[in-house]
């Protein structure tokens, strides 16, 4: 059972707003935001390094947290500067040739696809989408008659940014297994919102960030990489701790995924990190994910009873982004109109996943992401201000 009251005691902004933007950037809780002040005192009374050295053993730590959140080993994390840059040095390592294929799904984000469209120019490589089955999740079947000798990254977004799918991360991993084939999940709005276990998945490399339903700081995220794939991969840039400089003319990468990591970073935002990771573990991801989707549930019964409103969700088990339209209202207004409610929401627009929004003609729709702090009462909260629009 989680505690709402003290979690909701731990998220002060609570009391005060209905805060349903998680798959933006979550609230954060009052632990992340101390060991963060903590750190920047220290900065302040005895400079950086000193304060760097003084806690060395606690960020050292946030290794080890990351690991236990994803089943992995210390060694096969990288602290990064966010989600983004985890996935660009992953992806960045990788070598493609004339004529190499990479598969990815319907739904991929934005970020992640022009960076293949950078590497198809830059190469030759091919970008071969996926099509979806009937429930709008990549259809794993169609994954399978598309392998061949020349596939050499998969590369899916596990919950996209533009509503509630949750794609078969597991069964594209057992694919991907049996055909030694490098796959590369972005797992940005999964972390945090469910359980996550990079053994059951079966990927390579894992990106992730610690803004969105992990409750962690802006400019935060991690890489994963299996110790068996690191070997493989050497970093599109390096410095001196990634590897070190070891005779004049020769460098020498690290053996750990800190290869991908530089040697400046925000020390104050990994304790943050590591903080929000701390805190996910201690309530546990398995009650978490439970108690996203029942929240999320309740908020699609609610809103599939408003007439002029379109749920735009896919997919078996829907998670906690719940995608909609309101006819007659273009989604910033919806946003903005709530807002003034006192109830934070969020939009998407079709250019963040062109290739689903263009196949089913969506216009930006509106998103909002209730997490595990959020209460019954925010959510019929919500589906309240709603009904009350004006039809237009």
């Amino acid at each position: 059972m989680i505690d709402i009251d003290r979690i909701r005691t731990d998220t002060p902004a609570a009391s005060r707003l209905a805060y349903l933007h998680n798959a933006g950037a979550a609230l954060m809780p009052t632990p992340v935001a101390t060991a963060m002040k903590r750190h920047i005192d220290f900065e302040s009374e005895i400079g950086g390094y000193a304060a760097a050295d003084r806690e060395s053993v606690r960020l050292d730590t946030v290794y080890g947290s990351v690991a236990r959140l994803l089943n992995a080993a210390p060694d096969e994390i990288a602290l990064m500067e966010n989600a983004t840059v985890a996935w660009q040095m992953a992806f960045y390592s990788l070598p493609f040739a004339q004529g190499d294929r990479i598969l990815t799904a319907e739904a991929e984000y934005a970020a992640n696809y022009v960076a293949f469209l950078q590497v198809a120019k830059r190469t030759g490589a091919i970008i071969d989408v996926v099509p979806s089955d009937s429930t709008g999740e990549l259809d794993v079947a169609a994954l399978e008659r598309m392998i061949d000798d020349r596939v050499k990254l998969i590369a899916i977004t596990w919950v996209p940014t533009n509503g509630g799918l949750v794609n078969p991360a597991a069964a594209i991993g057992r694919i991907a297994r049996a055909h030694g084939i490098p796959y590369l999940l972005d797992a940005c709005q999964a972390v945090g919102q469910m359980v996550v276990d990079v053994e059951t998945i079966g990927c390579d490399m894992l990106s992730a960030t610690g803004r969105k339903f992990l409750r962690g700081p802006r400019g935060t995220g991690f890489l994963y990489v299996r110790r068996a794939m690191l070997q493989r991969l050497e970093p599109p840039m390096i410095d001196h701790f990634a590897a070190p400089w070891v005779s004049r003319d020769e460098y020498q990468l690290r053996d750990d995924a800190r290869r991908f990591e530089t040697w400046e970073n925000n020390y104050a935002a990994r304790l943050g990190l590591g903080a929000a990771v701390d805190y996910a573990l201690a309530i546990g991801l398995g009650p978490i994910e439970q108690r996203c989707r029942l929240l999320a549930d309740r908020l699609r019964s609610g809103l599939a009873s408003i007439r002029g409103i379109q749920i735009r969700d896919l997919g078996r088990a829907p998670g906690a982004i719940v995608s909609f339209t309101v006819d007659g209202y273009d989604a910033n207004a919806i946003v903005s109109g709530a807002a003034a409610a006192g109830i934070t929401i969020g939009a998407s627009d079709p250019s963040s996943t062109r290739i689903d929004a263009e196949l089913r003609a969506l216009p930006p729709v509106v998103r909002a992401s209730p997490h595990y702090y959020n209460t019954e009462a925010e959510i019929d909260r919500l589906i309240g201000h709603l009904a009350g629009l004006t039809p237009r």
